[in-house]
């Protein structure tokens, strides 16, 4: 039988990789534990939410601020495989960080197929371009300033940092202080062969030019690429093969797995102020 991609001949060996829900006993339970974090955060942080950021009515973001004035800024990108859901189940990342003196940025995108994943990339840069130039306007320290995401999230997080800032937005070249990756896609190619293709559409030039392991460029930002010790083969090799693409280039890149967790609780982390995850944020962001 011929081959889809790597090893994999069919498409159900591409789901069982790359479909995280199939493994769970209860597939619900990890959108309720989002939803509860969320609307804890929203009820208990001080917060300026639907902050539009580009022209659409998807562009919006939510700003979970300091106590402290000047507080470093972490931008979080959702996941969701680029076609489901939104800002407001993730307000919960705040948890962690507000108590560390981080102010947190929560994104929202439009969806495919409305768009396409290149259009969301583009929003995603947007919104982390309109964060280092107003979000002074919320206490945050626009010269401490790192991004991050989760799955989809992690791509997109990804993307930023092969941004060309200076030239297509006229901020320094390399204004991020921070990157964090979690179980994030940085190859497309398989995805393409997948349960998800009917609605994320990859063509050809999209996964040559928005895979991110395969258009890595020297950049100094700290980067974190990590994925949940639980989860499949394919997402631990994504992450190995983005780090051995930025380490080739000498960038300062760590590939470390959060040990038990599956794809779903491998953000937790960022909801807990004590966790290695949160306290490595608040390092490299020199957070008060």
């Amino acid at each position: 039988m011929p081959k889809l991609y790597r090893e994999f001949t069919t498409q159900a060996q591409i789901d069982a990789q790359y479909n995280p829900s199939l493994a769970l006993a209860d597939a619900s339970a990890p959108g309720k534990h989002f939803v509860a974090a969320a609307q804890k955060a929203r009820s208990s942080l001080k917060a300026h939410l639907d902050i539009p950021y580009g022209p659409t009515l998807a562009e919006t973001l939510d700003i979970f601020v300091a106590d402290a004035p000047n507080a470093p800024v972490f931008v979080f990108l959702h996941g969701g495989y680029w076609r489901s859901l939104s800002s407001k189940e993730f307000s919960g990342v705040a948890l962690g960080l507000q108590p560390l003196g981080i102010t947190t940025v929560v994104v929202n995108y439009a969806l495919c197929p409305f768009v396409t994943l290149a259009e969301i990339t583009r929003q995603c840069r947007a919104a982390v371009a309109w964060t280092l130039r107003n979000i002074g306007q919320y206490g945050g320290d626009a010269s401490r300033v790192g991004v991050g995401g989760h799955s989809a999230g992690g791509h997109l997080s990804a993307m930023c940092l092969q941004t060309d800032w200076d030239t297509d937005y006229g901020l320094p070249r390399d204004p991020l202080k921070a990157a964090l990756l979690i179980s994030g896609l940085h190859e497309l190619e398989p995805l393409r062969y997948s349960y998800l293709q009917p609605m994320i559409q990859l063509d050809e030039h999209t996964i040559r030019h928005y895979s991110p392991a395969q258009n890595v460029r020297a950049c100094p930002t700290p980067t974190w690429v990590t994925w949940g010790g639980a989860e499949s083969t394919e997402f631990a090799r994504q992450a190995a093969s983005y780090h051995a693409a930025a380490t080739a280039l000498g960038n300062p890149v760590e590939l470390r797995a959060v040990p038990g967790a599956d794809h779903f609780s491998v953000i937790h982390g960022l909801e807990d102020s004590a966790s290695p995850m949160s306290q490595w944020l608040a390092e490299k962001l020199k957070a008060n």
